[in-house]
C-alpha cells in the first residue's frame, strides 16, 4: 500500500522555524536511519503551519525505537517522512546512507488499519510485495507460507480478509510488510483500532516476532505501557510544532513480558514519560482551544 499513496511535497515560503537540534541516537555511520533538522509544512486555510520542527535523531541498524507524543504532534508525519510518503521542508532524511525521495522495497510500513486487498487470499496479500518485485508464484508462495507460519495463520492462508477478526488482519498487514525482507519496519499505531486483550496479544507476537525478523523498527504509538514493553528507546515529542523533547533508553532485559509492568524500574521510567506527556498534552489541548 505504501507504494500506492501520493508523496506529498510542501512549499518553500519563509517561515520561521526552531534552532537545530543536536541528533540523538547514534552516530551518523552506525545508523541505519538518520534524521537531520527534519522540518514539515502543511499548507491549511490559516495558511501554512508547521507540523514538525527541526526533528534530529538516528536510530542504529537492529534497533526499536519507539515515537510516543500528544495528537496532533507529527509522530506519524516524521514517520511518513521516512517512509518517504513526506518530502521534508528543510532537513533531510536516510536510510542506509540514501535519501529518502520516495517508497522503496527495503522500507516496509503498517498503518493502524490493515488496508488488505479484499478480493486477494491471506497468502496472495502476502505474495504480493515479492510478486511486484518480480520473483516468481513459486518463490513469493514460498515467502508468503514461511511468513504465514511465522505469524500462526496456517489454517487460515486460503481465507479472506473479511472472514478474519481484527487481529488476524493486522498479523497479515505485518507479515506483508515484512515479504520485501525490509532492511527497516514502520509501524504507525499498528494495534490503536484493536481491543485491550487483543492488543495485548498483538504486543506479545511482536515481541516474539522481533527475535525472528532482521529489521530496524520505528513504532507510533500514544501508548506509554507499549512503548517501553516493546522499545529499546523512547522519543517523547512536544505539542505542535513537534519537536523532540527527550530521548529515554529503556534499560530492560530482554525477552520482556507484560510481567515486567510490575517491577519497579519498568514503573519508574513510565512515571518519567507520563509526566512530561501530561504536561505537553495540556499544552496541546490549550492549542486546540486557542484556534
Amino acid at each position: 500500500m505504501v507504494a500506492m499513496m501520493a508523496i506529498r511535497r510542501r512549499s518553500k515560503a519563509a517561515l520561521t522555524l526552531a534552532s537545530p537540534q543536536p541528533v540523538m541516537g547514534s552516530q551518523p555511520n552506525e545508523a541505519a536511519i538518520s534524521v537531520s533538522d527534519l522540518s514539515i509544512v502543511f499548507d491549511t486555510a490559516r495558511g501554512e503551519v508547521i507540523a514538525v520542527d527541526r526533528v534530529s535523531f538516528s536510530v542504529t541498524r537492529g534497533e526499536f525505537v519507539c515515537i510516543v507524543g500528544p495528537s496532533g504532534c507529527g509522530k506519524s508525519t516524521v514517520l511518513n517522512a521516512i517512509a518517504g510518503l513526506e518530502m521534508p521542508y528543510e532537513g533531510a532524511v536516510t536510510v542506509d546512507g540514501r535519501p529518502m525521495r520516495g517508497p522503496r522495497p527495503d522500507v516496509g510500513m503498517v498503518f493502524q488499519q490493515p488496508h488488505l486487498f479484499p478480493w486477494k487470499s491471506v497468502r496472495r496479500n502476502i505474495a504480493h510485495g515479492p510478486r511486484m518485485l518480480g520473483k516468481s508464484a513459486k518463490d513469493a508462495g514460498a515467502i508468503a507460507d514461511g511468513l504465514i507460519e511465522m505469524i500462526g495463520l496456517t489454517r487460515f492462508a486460503d481465507a479472506y480478509p473479511h472472514t478474519l477478526s481484527g487481529g488476524m488482519q493486522q498479523r497479515v498487514a505485518i507479515a506483508r510488510a515484512l515479504a520485501n525482507q525490509p532492511r527497516v519496519l514502520l509501524m504507525d499505531e499498528p494495534f490503536g483500532a484493536l481491543d485491550a486483550q487483543t492488543r495485548t496479544v498483538m504486543q506479545d507476537n511482536l515481541l516474539a516476532l522481533r527475535s525472528r525478523i532482521n529489521a530496524t523498527v520505528v513504532f507510533v504509538t500514544h501508548d506509554i505501557d507499549e512503548a517501553i514493553l516493546l522499545a529499546d528507546r523512547v522519543l517523547i515529542m512536544s505539542a505542535g510544532p513537534g519537536r523532540i523533547l527527550r530521548d529515554l533508553a529503556v534499560d530492560l532485559p530482554r525477552p520482556r513480558s507484560h510481567a515486567i509492568m510490575l517491577e519497579p524500574p519498568y514503573l519508574a521510567l513510565k512515571k518519567d514519560c507520563l509526566d512530561l506527556i501530561r504536561t505537553e498534552g495540556q499544552r496541546a489541548f490549550d492549542q486546540a482551544r486557542e484556534r
